[in-house]
């Protein structure tokens, strides 16, 4: 099983906090959090680690998942209801924790809300700049998000010097959804899709979707013991604080942190997975139809 256990993620030396000291301006409001379905709780629980005294609000559309394999037109049209959603909730920033859906909407969405946005594909970049040595590093997605190339995009801005190799993996978000990580299904699954970036020879491999992170094993079983494996989760959480403090918008110290999940889809299935997936947080979820 992958070690789901809560810890606050960890850098280098120098990533000192900024003092909230009593006249620090702060902010109760939530931080909006979407993904196609259970995949982005890999990000919440960064986020909730780091962040303590911050308060959610997740919608996880799982009536529409995988995102991956619907038309770029459409997975824009999803992200916008779920944005605009999240904003009636009052929320203060939101975090796309969808690489489809970053990949395709994230720009849109910034021209389109007043509030602060936080994808996840650079984070992954960053991430995968620190970790490899060789400079080779994999890159694995949905069909949507590989089709994108917003990784090499990405990259080319802020890590010319990385030379990716790209793999869609269609299939792995729909045994994440059923709960399925390490089944032999899966495991074949991944030996035939993560071939091309073996052959790569890749020394780091970016999880580019947040529901492959539940599939650590099976993917580090596949791929070997001398391949990093990097998820942009905490990576986000990190760019998420930064921007607070930044904005001066953080909750105070000891806030009473709140946390509300909402799914388009069956709302005893995302409590199940949720209780796995992420902790205790998601014992409570709220139904929404569109």
């Amino acid at each position: 099983m992958v070690d789901h256990t809560r810890r606050r993620p960890t850098r280098g030396v120098g990533d000192e906090r900024p003092d909230r000291g009593p006249d620090r301006q702060t902010d109760c409001r939530p931080i909006g959090v979407f993904d196609s379905g259970v995949g982005g709780l890999t990000v919440m629980r960064a986020l909730i680690d780091l962040l303590p005294d911050e308060s959610f609000v997740y919608f996880g559309d799982t009536a529409r998942t995988p995102y991956g394999p619907k038309p770029a037109d459409d997975v824009l049209k999803f992200s916008i209801e779920i944005s605009e959603l999240l904003c009636e909730h009052g929320v203060k920033l939101l975090v796309n924790a969808c690489n489809t859906s970053t990949a395709v909407a994230l720009d849109p969405l910034r021209d389109r809300l007043d509030v602060d946005i936080v994808g996840v594909i650079e984070p992954g970049i960053r991430a995968a700049r620190r970790a490899t040595s060789s400079g080779r590093v994999g890159v694995i997605g949905t069909v949507g998000t590989i089709g994108s190339r917003a990784y090499e995009r990405v990259a080319e801005l802020i890590a010319p010097e990385l030379e990716l190799v790209s793999a869609a993996c269609p299939g792995f978000v729909e045994f994440v959804e059923a709960g399925d990580l390490e089944s032999f299904q899966v495991h074949v699954l991944a030996q035939r899709l993560l071939a091309p970036v073996i052959a790569g020879a890749v020394d780091t491999l970016i999880l580019g979707c947040t529901h492959y992170p539940l599939l650590a094993r099976t993917i580090s079983d596949v791929m070997g013991p001398d391949v990093v494996l990097v998820s942009s989760a905490d990576e986000t959480a990190f760019a998420v604080r930064a921007l607070l403090d930044e904005s001066r918008a953080a909750a105070s110290r000891g806030a009473a942190a709140t946390h509300t999940f909402l799914t388009s889809g069956d709302t005893e299935r995302f409590a199940e997975l949720g209780v796995r997936f992420l902790g205790p947080e998601a014992t409570t979820v709220q139904g929404w139809q569109w």
